[in-house]
């Protein structure tokens, strides 16, 4: 069983992760983390704001690094 220590580290590695892309190819494999990282704990359950976060943290990177190309 999965507890929220796990959740919390599985989260924060999630998102630092996205932070670190700097290419197109990079936030592609950080998507695929995003996705499983749903598909795991949506089996568990986890608060919503946790998906939402993690989708607008992956929004803000694709931008900035768009805007670096």
């Amino acid at each position: 069983m999965l507890n929220n220590l796990q959740l919390e580290n599985s989260y924060n590695k999630t998102i630092s992760t996205i932070k670190s892309c700097r290419t197109k190819s990079q936030l592609e494999g950080a998507s695929r983390m995003v996705k499983n990282f749903k598909n795991l704990y949506k089996q568990v359950g986890y608060p919503k704001t946790i998906s939402y976060s993690l989708d607008e943290t992956l929004k803000q990177q694709y931008i900035i690094t768009r805007c670096q190309l």
